[in-house]
């Protein structure tokens, strides 16, 4: 061979070595970022030409996929009672993403996840269609629907657990919206999702979840467990030494009652609870002191910014730096105290779970395409919130305040249930109108537990007539009574 012909035949040798390298490197190495990039469509087609798995409440899918045979798209993402479940569901989008358990739990409903590979793998063999897995919730259908029909016409939340294992057995957010509207790529699509943006009543926020309130005098059943706890009250029927109004300390503004002198004046703490007396629970929250409200309120989940259910959850606030004055306001549940509806629930939950706070959770098993398990979800203690000892006399303060104080509306013939009560202040000086809130649980005789957080932060109910009783109390009733009956 001449050398011109050897030097061509050293050169092209050297090109196809080149570009089997780059075939390589880039099959290899770049594979997972080319597919993340937002400019690749072919993973997302790939992702819509074949069924997405299901999300399944009370037996039953409340997802659907629609076939379309578009130009790019075989199928679409349907939801089944789309509004009352989009706070659980989220939106899937061809065009926006996804968000909430169609995010969290999509390499399952897509079929992407690595667990799945030997399924994938027998039906590519087998030539049988691609499918994603289905995720089933702890939802009940029956809570969920309570849930959403009382809070119609109005804006808030509601959350339900079962305080001895965390499922979620209701999550609902008012107002709503339908995550089938948003499905697509067309210019209605397109039109629905900016108008969704725009609303200024925000039907997208997650308000179970995602927003947190002051959560008012709620918050009295966690100051009542700290002063059980460090024995500043060690007789829940004595007369405590507690003025009315309360100055409060290193100030002379005072802490009034809601409705004035109304048998607050030294009242018993059970006493305190079912009239929510504000000048009882701020005294005994300077006492405890800052340090040991803010331990209480962490051991019944405040401050806990990495909570996952699976999907992220804000976290709630109890303040770690203020002085009496300050500690007061908070232990009353106002001041920088805030709460999700989530949070709220969790406390009367730990208080219905003999102090013992256990992990919410809103999956219970994921499965693949031929249902099989591929996992299920084991209840977990998060913390033990305060002494089933302590924890059992809140419960008995809690059915005082349905029996005879501001939650009579929750009553429930032949249902033990406790509740409390809340009237949070909204806006500068208290000009807006309050947010009211019921939280309780519910033992029936079947056995059956259930804790429930309502919220209503907006409705067209009169300044005067908003109440936590009023609002909230026959909503949760309803999603009590749903459950244990």
């Amino acid at each position: 061979m001449n050398k011109p012909i050897r030097r061509v035949s050293v050169f092209c040798l050297l090109l196809v070595l080149a570009l089997m390298i780059r075939a390589n490197w880039v099959q290899g190495l770049d594979a997972s970022a080319l597919n993340a990039n937002v400019h690749n469509k072919r993973t997302i087609i790939e992702e819509y030409s074949y069924p997405r798995g299901d999300i399944i409440v009370g037996g039953q899918p409340i997802t659907k996929n629609l076939l379309v045979n578009g130009n790019y798209y075989k199928y679409r993402r349907a939801y089944v009672n789309g509004p009352m479940y989009a706070p659980v569901t989220g939106f899937d989008s061809q065009a926006y993403g996804s968000n909430l358990l169609e995010n969290v739990e999509n390499p399952i409903l897509s079929g992407t996840d690595s667990r799945l590979f030997i399924g994938n793998t027998l039906d590519m063999l087998t030539g049988k269609q691609k499918q994603g897995g289905d995720v089933v919730t702890t939802i009940d259908p029956k809570v969920q629907q309570a849930a959403w029909n009382g809070l119609q016409g109005k804006t808030g939340a509601a959350v339900a657990l079962d305080p001895t294992t965390g499922a979620i057995l209701g999550l609902v957010s008012v107002p709503s919206y339908d995550p089938t509207s948003i499905a697509g790529v067309t210019s209605d699509f397109a039109k629905n999702w900016t108008n969704l943006q725009n609303d200024p009543n925000q039907p997208m926020l997650n308000r179970a979840l995602r927003q947190t309130y002051p959560p008012g005098s709620t918050f009295k059943l966690v100051t009542a467990a700290a002063a059980l706890e460090t024995g500043q009250i060690t007789n829940i029927d004595a007369s405590t030494d507690s003025p009315n109004p309360y100055m409060l300390p290193g100030t002379t503004t005072p802490l009034p009652n809601e409705a004035g002198d109304t048998g607050c004046t030294n009242a018993s703490l059970n006493t305190a609870l079912a009239l929510s007396c504000n000048t009882v629970f701020g005294k005994l929250g300077a006492e405890i002191g800052p340090s040991r409200m803010l331990q209480e309120a962490q051991k019944f989940g405040f401050n806990n910014s990495n909570l996952t259910i699976p999907v992220g959850v804000s976290g709630s606030n109890f303040d770690s730096n203020m002085n009496q004055a300050q500690t007061a306001l908070s232990s009353i549940g106002q001041y920088d105290t805030r709460a999700t509806p989530l949070q709220m629930a969790m406390v009367s939950a730990a208080i219905a779970n003999n102090g013992s706070l256990m992990q919410p959770y809103l999956v219970s098993e994921e499965r693949a395409a031929n249902n099989s398990v591929v996992s299920q979800w084991q209840p977990k203690q998060l913390s033990q919130a305060t002494t089933p000892d302590v924890a059992q006399q809140v419960q008995n303060m809690m059915i005082n305040v349905v029996q005879n104080g501001t939650g009579t509306t929750a009553q429930i013939p032949g249902v033990t249930v406790g509740g409390k009560t809340g009237t949070a202040q909204h806006g500068m000086n208290n000009s807006d109108n309050p947010y009211a809130w019921f939280v309780s649980w519910a033992k029936g005789s079947n056995g059956k537990e259930i804790a429930v957080a309502v919220v209503v932060e907006n409705s067209d109910t009169q300044r005067g007539d908003i109440s936590g009783m009023m609002l909230g109390g026959p909503i949760a009733k309803a999603m009590m009574q749903a459950y244990v009956q």
